[in-house]
């Protein structure tokens, strides 16, 4: 089982986020990624669609023989990950927003979160923030309308410019300190928010945190690959796969697929 793939799948290509942080820590895993560009953005879909489309990426995967699955999508791992996790056995990380380490460290005892409105108005993103961040101010804004200019390859526009000033501008008034980003896309828009935001203010995302518990649980199961040669990474979009080779800025086996 050690030289099966680890499978991703997101809305999209903002999972790539992720999978360029596992892929740096574990660089001889092979990799099988699916963007479910179709139906992105997740964000803003009912809980039991969320779900589906969860459980056929799930399935697409497993059929591909892959070892362990990460739920490259907040949206999808508030919403998803415990029915996919009680259904299938294999093991699944998630994501989830990184307020705890936002809580623990900001120091104007107000950060802001960018993220889904699958992702704000989840269980899950409620339990975490009453648990961490009840005696700090979380600023919260739905971001709307980013995914569907990031797939699109609009990541300098002025319209995602406008759109983020827009949402950053009422975070800003209240002195936030972090802003975390709550959505793997998100993090392809670092270099726009760095020049938006007021020096001092950091932005915080997932992808470190997960990589790492990637590879505990890939150890504690003694699933890591030992095998030290190139890799076997797959790409597979059911949208436009040449925006996934453009937005990694690098070649890799990607293909359109109908699923």
């Amino acid at each position: 089982m050690s030289n099966k793939p680890i499978g991703i799948f997101d809305s999209g290509v903002g999972g790539t986020s992720i999978f360029k942080e596992i892929h740096e820590l574990l660089p001889y895993e092979n990799f099988i990624y699916l963007a479910d560009s179709k139906n992105a953005p997740y964000g803003d879909k009912p809980k039991e669609d969320i779900v589906r489309f969860s459980k056929k990426n799930t399935e697409l995967l497993l059929n591909k023989g892959c070892k362990l699955i990460v739920v490259a999508c907040n949206t999808a791992t508030t919403n998803a990950i415990s029915f996919l996790r009680e259904t299938y056995n294999v093991p699944f990380i998630g994501i989830e927003p990184a307020i705890k380490p936002a809580a623990l460290k900001t120091k104007s005892k107000a950060v802001g979160i960018l993220a889904t409105k699958g992702t704000l108005s989840s269980q899950l993103f409620h339990k975490t923030t009453d648990l961490y961040a009840s005696n700090i101010k979380v600023v919260e804004q739905i971001g709307e309308g980013i995914v569907p200019l990031i797939e699109a390859g609009e990541l300098e526009s002025d319209e995602m410019r406008t759109l983020l000033e827009t949402y950053l501008k009422p975070m800003i008034a209240q002195n936030i300190d972090y802003l975390v980003l709550g959505c793997t896309h998100y993090p392809y828009l670092i270099p726009i928010l760095s020049k938006i935001l007021p020096e001092g203010v950091k932005i915080i995302d997932s992808g470190l945190a997960v990589a790492k518990q990637t590879q505990a649980v890939l150890s504690n199961n003694s699933l890591l690959n030992m095998d030290k040669k190139a890799p076997s990474i797959k790409l597979y979009s059911n949208g436009n796969s040449e925006i996934l080779d453009a937005i990694l800025n690098e070649r890799f086996n990607t293909s359109y697929l109908d699923f």
